[in-house]
């Protein structure tokens, strides 16, 4: 690396050929990015569609079934062999295609949720991906970021930044502009330098990107990335180890119809391609790759929702979730801050009715004291209640650009959660310096020794402070939030800042009340969660009236409910905590850092918590949660990191909808469970049941490889995309632990599979009163038709006609595909193939009665003990 640190700007500015005022042009940034390439690490080498195909070959199953082939190849059964190696081949593209939609599904949701930086284009400050930085661009670096790429520091306001990840030094870093003159520095004492995927803690900066990708130093350590593993979620590890345990009892069993059918002196070639066959038909191999593709395919749903699941166990957790702990301001609210009303020389003046032009000196103020700014297109930058402040001093005086020409910012103290103030210093014209506070009123008014009072200087009594107090208090019951603002001048700047010797003897100014009215979808939002058995939890930094005004109205604080503040929380014990925490609907004047009290006291209660947060304090909750929700719009890129799943509108409704979507995820993979299990004990009992009984093989190799081809891919592929249940957000969350059989699958499903079994039994001794060709035709058609029935009832728990027969499109169509595939064998020349033959049309009538009959029969069961209302 070049000694970067050692140079000033502008050799550094000459050396990168850019302009650190203006940024790189568009153009120049294209021309770069094909130079140097995205700013991304080296990730693992991704598997090609061969690789996948060849993957689908390496199944234990599948090899026996090769060297079965090649064993009836040797001893001249050319037609079976042939049969066999197309169905395998056949069954691997099928696989390849499942598993290359599902990396192309989860890969779509590593591009959403890419984190983007603020850069200086073309002289404009835009956000672009950050993997689209290139050497010379200017990049903006506030309080929650990750520094996206190496660079040289330009400007510095109190920025410090984590470097843990590179030093193993746990204080972060302060960091300045000025150059260096040490050569040698090693980079935890680079103070002028950053570097890519450290954290800025505090404060703000600008930089000049050097390096970008595998040059950074990051990128030096890389290659310990191509060692993560792909996230696997529970429910994939338990049905993992269900398979294993699956497997072997059908291999158990085969190995028993082998061993029987050898006593009775049935042909070996015979019984080992039947029991290698029904092996292969008994366990669910393909189970793995429906959950991956529900699960995927249900991730895509919640995108077009707004959440972004950067995490996939999340996605069970979410049907779990009985407690959302919601930030109010953007999530609850609409995030369109406005400032309403201003408090000045003990007048409340309403914005709302016409300007008053006693509010220029406050508007003034409050505006230098802020980050937010609106370009020349309207759109603005910023936190939301700043860019309030800017909208209406730029509405009602000037561009907040004229001011701070007039009044340029020379130094500050950044907002942070326990001061709940910030502080910006700025040159005036007498050679003197403005320092302006802006914050929470309780805190302001504690460092004001002065007010104003009709333009004039005048000590701040008790008495004054009783009446602004009154005015607060009056604000915060109309649902306002309130700022308190003051200044002071002064000749000098300390050459240290520190709050307590810059925010003191303050001169008050007045109050700001603004409003960010409730969502009106949150109401129906907060209606449905308790219909679910979800208790919805505001937690806000507001005052307590103003929180309780807001949470009354959405519907989150009813009667018998606590609204607790910050102070009461820590005069709390965590035992007291604990035991009232059930009680506690609103917290308010907290800090992010208590949200980590309130998530561990609901988890002693044994609830499953879903946590929204969006600034850096917020990421240790966020992992403590259950599930952590991070802001997609005003969210640091730390919170991001730390959640689960990202809300890309900042919205209370898409946590709710991500949970009823968790819900169906989860019922569907169940429901594609409930179905293959069933059908394979089916398939096992009418071979086991013929054996037993020492009467012909119902069923060859073939039919079983086809019946396990056409009935196993598409209809439970199928149930995993199964719509909503009406009710699914009436029923108290799923229990965290609960077994994956609950709800009566495991008396349902053996009961259902002896029911294909048998059907297909009967339908072969009927056959058998013509011949064992026309029996066995009979058996194959039944057998699949009737696990084409079972799909129908695994749908759900109610009749299928209060279900509705044709509202899953997608199971219509894999019902369709399957019977017309089942028909052509059957009813073309291709029966030959498999052995069978076409039958009169009162053999048709017995196939379609008995393949019909586990509906009928399940339509009963249902009626007499299943609910269907």
């Amino acid at each position: 690396m070049k000694e970067n640190w050692i140079l000033d700007i502008d050799e550094i500015s000459s050396n990168l050929k850019t302009d650190v005022n203006n940024g790189l042009s568009t153009e120049e940034a294209k021309k770069r990015l094909e130079k140097y390439g995205p700013n991304n690490l080296s990730e693992k080498k991704k598997r090609t569609v061969l690789s996948m195909l060849l993957d689908q070959f390496k199944d234990y199953m599948v090899i026996i079934l090769i060297i079965a082939s090649i064993v009836s190849l040797f001893l001249g059964e050319i037609t079976d062999a042939v049969i066999i190696l197309f169905i395998i081949l056949l069954n691997a593209f099928l696989g390849m295609i499942q598993e290359n939609n599902a990396e192309k599904s989860l890969e779509s949701l590593k591009k959403l949720s890419a984190p983007v930086s603020r850069v200086l284009r073309d002289g404009k400050v835009i956000e672009i991906e950050s993997q689209y930085l290139v050497p010379g661009d200017v990049v903006f670096l506030e309080a929650g970021n990750f520094v996206p790429a190496d660079g040289r520091i330009i400007e510095s306001a109190n920025l410090k930044i984590d470097e843990s990840a590179l030093t193993g030094e746990s204080i972060a870093s302060e960091k300045i502009a000025g150059k260096l003159s040490d050569k040698n520095l090693n980079i935890g004492d680079r103070i002028n330098m950053v570097y890519m995927g450290t954290i800025v803690t505090y404060g703000r900066g600008l930089f000049v990107v050097t390096e970008t990708g595998m040059d950074t130093e990051m990128g030096k350590i890389a290659k310990m990335l191509d060692n993560e593993d792909k996230v696997r979620t529970p429910l994939q590890i338990k049905l993992e180890q269900l398979g294993k345990y699956l497997g072997t009892g059908a291999l158990i069993i085969c190995a028993i119809i082998f061993i029987i059918g050898v006593m009775e002196k049935r042909p070996v070639f015979d019984m080992f391609m039947t029991s290698v066959s029904l092996a292969v038909a008994a366990i669910p191999e393909g189970l793995p790759a429906i959950v991956t593709i529900t699960l995927a395919l249900g991730v895509q749903k919640m995108i077009k929702r707004n959440a972004i699941i950067r995490k996939l166990p999340a996605v069970e957790t979410l049907g779990s979730a009985n407690v959302i702990c919601s930030d109010k301001t953007g999530t609850l609210t609409q995030n369109k801050m406005t400032v309403v009303k201003v408090y000045t020389d003990f007048k409340e003046l309403d914005l709302n009715d016409q300007y008053d032009n006693k509010a220029d000196f406050l508007l003034e103020c409050s505006t230098l004291c802020t980050d937010a700014f609106i370009d020349d297109k309207g759109k603005s930058f910023g936190d939301p209640t700043e860019v309030a402040i800017v909208s209406v001093f730029e509405k009602n005086l000037s561009k907040k650009s004229d001011l701070e020409n007039k009044y340029p910012r020379v130094a500050e103290i950044p907002f942070d959660s326990d001061r709940k103030m910030m502080t910006t210093i700025h040159k005036a014209h007498d050679n003197n310096y403005k320092v302006i506070t802006k914050g929470a009123f309780d805190n302001v008014i504690e460092r004001c020794k002065y007010i104003l009072k009709d333009g004039k200087i005048e000590n701040l009594t008790d008495d004054d402070k009783s009446k602004i107090k009154l005015e607060n208090e009056k604000m915060g019951n109309n649902a306002l939030r309130v700022l308190a603002i003051s200044y002071k001048n002064t000749d000098d700047i300390p050459e240290r800042l520190s709050s307590d010797d810059v925010e003191k003897d303050l001169i008050f100014i007045g109050l700001l009340g603004m409003i960010d009215p409730p969502r009106e979808e949150v109401k129906d939002s907060v209606k449905i969660c308790k219909m679910a058995g979800i208790k919805p939890v505001m937690i806000t930094g507001d005052h307590k009236i103003t929180a309780m005004a807001i949470a009354k109205e959405l519907g989150i604080l009813n009667k018998g409910d606590m609204a607790v503040t910050g102070r009461e929380l820590e005069a709390m014990t965590d035992d007291e905590l604990y035991k009232k925490v059930k009680d506690i609907s609103v917290y308010a004047r907290v800090s992010p850092e208590h949200k980590m009290r309130i998530v561990k006291a609901w988890q002693r209660n044994n609830a499953v918590v879903a946590m929204t947060g969006d600034g850096v304090n917020d990421a240790p909750a966020l992992k403590q949660a259950d599930i952590g929700a991070a802001m997609g719009i005003t969210g640091t890129d730390v919170a991001k990191d730390s959640a689960d799943m990202v809300l890309t509108d900042d919205n209370f409704a898409t946590i709710v909808a991500a949970i009823e979507e968790g819900r169906t995820i989860y019922e569907n993979i169940k429901k594609s469970i409930h179905y293959l299990l069933s059908c394979n004990i089916g398939e096992i009992l009418v071979l086991l049941i013929a054996t037993l009984a020492g009467m012909p093989m119902p069923l060859k190799p073939i039919h079983i490889l086809w019946v396990n081809l056409v009935t196993d891919s598409l209809p439970a592929l199928a149930l995993g995309v199964e719509p909503a249940d009406k009710d699914i957000m009436t029923k108290k969350p799923r229990p965290k632990n609960e077994n994956i059989f609950a709800d009566g699958l495991m008396f349902r499903i053996p009961i259902e599979g002896i029911m294909i079994g048998l059907v297909s039994f009967i339908a072969f001794l009927f056959g058998l009163r013509e011949n064992l060709t026309n029996a066995r035709t009979m058996a194959f058609a039944v057998l699949t038709f009737s696990q084409l029935s079972q799909a129908m009832n695994a749908r759900s728990n109610k009749s299928i006609f209060k279900v509705g027969l044709l509202k899953n499109k997608y199971m219509v169509l894999a019902l369709a595909v399957s019977i017309f595939l089942q028909l052509v064998v059957i009813l073309t020349p291709l029966n030959a193939i498999f052995d069978i033959k076409n039958i009169n049309i009162y053999d048709w009538d017995i196939i379609v009665l008995l393949s019909l009959s586990p509906i009928i029969i399940m339509e009963i069961v249902k009626a007499l003990f299943f609910k269907t209302k």
